[in-house]
């Protein structure tokens, strides 16, 4: 029941800190990384014990994102640096998260965040274009 509590803490206070940091002259965005925050928590089912994750996420985020932009026109090599980000990062997500399954469950969820963030893009172009 407390790690319920805690965690509906959590979610809330990532809520609430996503509303205060807009600016009150710009209209409302998405926050996308709010968004990410909750669709991972939720589908790995993430405890208060295993907070420590999101620190090692960004960690992964920003060397996957650098990782595509080293060599953007060699394909292979670009690939081939994704593949060592996501392998060290492989070891370090089941120190924390203490399970294969869920350590693959990080990727395939990022993943199918990025596509389902990638449809909304396209249909709010189109939606622009009409």
């Amino acid at each position: 029941m407390k790690r319920i509590i805690i965690i509906c803490f959590f979610v809330l206070g990532i809520g609430v800190s996503a509303f205060s940091q807009q600016a009150a002259t710009t209209p409302a965005k998405p926050n996308v990384q709010g968004m990410r925050i909750e669709f991972i928590t939720r589908h790995l089912k993430l405890t208060a014990e295993e907070a420590p994750f999101w620190s090692l996420f960004y960690e992964y985020s920003d060397e996957l994102t650098k990782a595509r932009n080293e060599q953007p026109d060699d394909v292979i090599a670009t690939e081939e640096k994704v593949l060592e980000v996501r392998k060290k990062y492989r070891i370090e997500f089941k120190k924390i998260l203490q399970s294969d399954d869920r350590v693959m469950k990080v990727f395939t969820i990022d993943r199918e965040f990025n596509k389902i963030l990638r449809e909304e893009l396209d249909k709010r172009s189109q939606q622009k274009k009409n």
